[in-house]
């Protein structure tokens, strides 16, 4: 955990839990000699011990430091336990709970738990030593044990807490990721559409200015109708409110085949579909015919939709050269907004040339396809 700003709050609540010392304190001045010694010895030890463990839940001091303070508490620690008497073993639970600190943030603190057992191990080791009661020092045992399991699993939510955190940042990183993917994939949807038909017809305007100024002049005014369109659709796009509707999408999709000089015939036997998949197989329609008017240079298009069972059918076949058989942006999301809901998508060459575009989806596809 990288350094950083700690928070004051957190030597407080550090401190607070040296209440207990107070009463090894309280006898310094009977029991411990010499006294000009345990006192400072004391009150440095709890300086450090705060200072260290507020530390290392804050994250303000480096691991190394870390270590090096856990040392010199320890050290303080089983000095004055071994010099002073039963009052004083009290200063070997916070040696315990400083190593639960220090070394209870990784994911199995293997390390923690075994200084924490050495602990135990000298505070029974020293009570024996001074010949002290068996109550007396394992009581101290116990509390100990207490003690440093309950540092340790505060010590392990900390971590998880921090790693919640983390992990939260990062998927949110990855949604606005995806989002500004599909944003850009429902602009393509619909802008490359609108400025292929306005390229086509700009040509039409330009040969027919001469010879034919008023189905120019007509010509440029569906041109200004489509880029009418395609603001308010636009507009309904970055507010999140346009649908796309596959019976206005055939309509279009006929009239733009015909400005292209490309005839259209379209075979429906699917009379309504739920909103969903009606919407999305009307993104299938946009980018099938984009293709057919900017890639295949075909003659003809056919547009075909029809049910079996619980699946729906769309294919859009032409007698162009093939060219829309390359799988470019347009062609992949189409397959990755089918593959959300279960559907397939199908593009290549046809049986005697062309090119074919099949997708097939539920009938009750549930997705959010407007953009």
């Amino acid at each position: 955990m990288r350094a950083r700003l700690p928070h004051v709050a957190g030597f407080f609540w550090v401190a607070v839990w040296l209440f207990p010392v107070l009463s090894t304190l309280a006898t310094v001045g009977d029991t411990a000699r010499p006294a000009a010694v345990a006192g400072p010895a004391l009150g440095l030890f709890c300086l450090i011990y705060t200072i260290l463990v507020w530390g290392a839940f804050d994250g303000f001091i480096p691991k190394r430091l870390q270590v090096i303070g856990y040392l010199v508490v320890a050290a303080l620690g089983v000095s004055v336990a071994l010099a002073y008497d039963s009052n004083w073993l009290i200063v070997l639970l916070y040696v315990s709970t400083s190593a639960a600190a220090v070394f209870g943030d990784r994911s199995r603190p293997v390390l923690a738990v075994l200084l924490v057992c050495a602990t135990i191990a000298t505070t029974i080791g020293i009570g024996a030593l001074k010949h002290y009661s068996a109550g007396v020092y394992l009581s101290h045992a116990i509390g100990l044990v207490l003690a440093s399991a309950l540092v340790l699993v505060v010590r392990q939510m900390s971590r998880l807490i921090y790693e919640l955190r983390t992990t939260r940042g990062q998927l949110a990183q990855s949604a606005v990721a995806e989002e500004r993917l599909r944003f850009a994939r429902d602009l393509h949807d619909l802008l490359g559409h609108t400025l292929s038909l306005i390229v086509v017809k700009a040509e039409v305007v330009r040969r027919l200015a001469e010879r034919d100024p008023a189905a120019a002049a007509a010509q440029a005014a569906d041109i200004e109708e489509v880029g009418r369109r395609a603001l308010a659709e636009i507009r309904e796009a970055v507010t999140g409110y346009r649908e796309a509707g596959l019976t206005a999408e055939l309509t279009r999709a006929r009239s733009d085949l015909g400005a292209a000089g490309v005839k259209a015939f379209v075979r429906r036997t699917v009379d309504s579909l739920p909103g969903p998949t009606d919407a999305l197989l009307a993104w299938v329609v946009r980018e099938a015919v984009t293709n057919v008017v900017r890639h295949a240079v075909a003659s003809e298009c056919e547009i075909a939709l029809y049910a079996e069972k619980d699946m729906v059918t769309l294919t859009v076949s032409d007698d162009g050269r093939g060219a829309a058989a390359c799988f470019g942006n347009g062609l992949t999301g189409l397959a990755e907004r089918l593959s959300a809901v279960g559907g397939i998508l199908h593009a290549g060459p046809r049986k005697g040339g062309g090119f074919r575009l099949t997708a097939t989806v539920p009938v009750s596809a549930r997705v959010e396809v407007a953009a």
